[in-house]
């Protein structure tokens, strides 16, 4: 990591953004990093949102295919290609005295045909490990930062996201797990000349693991420095911003 741009991006996120949350990196590796916490294997359904609970209240979390509590994790961050058996009813209806439906889709048949277009990618570590940005090291290489964000906030990175583009959906919301939107789609998008944003966490089955009023935005590294690198001559710098900085600000303080 360099530990210039990493300084550099807490300063301004305290002058521009003070008080909101930092955001998560991620990054793969072949070995557990020290200091970095794994939760216990289990037999049971655990969504990996709720792991994140702690990288975001500042302790490194590392995972790998033996902890992931959930098939979909498992493939939407590059650990298994499997979907869960029938995956088609489940998504959609269901089949009834068997197997309960999400019903997020219509239909088995407009389930398979989302399948077909799916992306995929292989993990290139047999770990996945998450950091708060404040807690980086020079010998850490992100690839992703992950705000969970408020609207006010979530405004303002939106905007910074767009702001050296001329691409309307520099930012884009595809359909998908809440993993697959801060994990899979802006791992994906980092190898693309101009990669996306990616708003997501409206996963109705993940929405428990994140406060009531927060959405996340994903930034593939590339897209990021040049978020930061674009910070003081941005609409950061206007009275309009100073407004929603102020709700900010307020809005971060905590309650007596």
């Amino acid at each position: 990591m360099d530990m210039e741009m990493k300084m550099k991006f807490e300063r301004l996120w305290k002058k521009y953004f003070n008080g909101a949350e930092l955001p998560l990196v991620f990054f793969y590796r072949n070995d557990k990093p020290p200091r970095t916490e794994m939760p216990k294997p289990t037999a049971d359904h655990r969504c990996l949102v709720g792991d994140l609970a702690k990288a975001r209240r500042g302790k490194g979390v590392a995972l790998n295919a033996q902890v992931i509590g959930c098939s979909g994790g498992m493939r939407y961050l590059g650990f298994s290609d499997m979907l869960m058996p029938e995956f088609e009813y489940f998504l959609s209806y269901g089949i009834p005295g068997k197997l309960e439906g999400e019903r997020y889709k219509k239909s088995p048949e407009l389930v398979r045909e989302t399948v077909k277009r799916l992306p995929r990618f292989t993990a290139p570590g047999r770990f996945i490990v998450f950091k708060r940005w404040d807690r980086l090291e020079e010998s850490d290489y992100p690839v992703v930062a992950i705000f969970f964000a408020t609207p006010d906030v979530l405004s303002g990175l939106f905007t910074l996201a767009c702001f050296d583009e001329a691409d309307q959906n520099a930012v884009f919301a595809p359909f998908g797990s809440g993993c697959s939107t801060i994990v899979q789609y802006p791992y994906l998008e980092k190898e693309s000349e101009r990669p996306r944003a990616v708003l997501g966490m409206f996963d109705v089955s993940s929405r428990p693991c994140v406060p009531a009023d927060v959405i996340t935005l994903a930034v593939p590294m590339k897209k990021f420095v040049r978020m930061i690198e674009n910070m003081e001559e941005s609409f950061l710098i206007t009275g309009s911003w100073r407004k929603v900085k102020r709700r900010i600000s307020i809005a971060s303080r905590p309650e007596k």
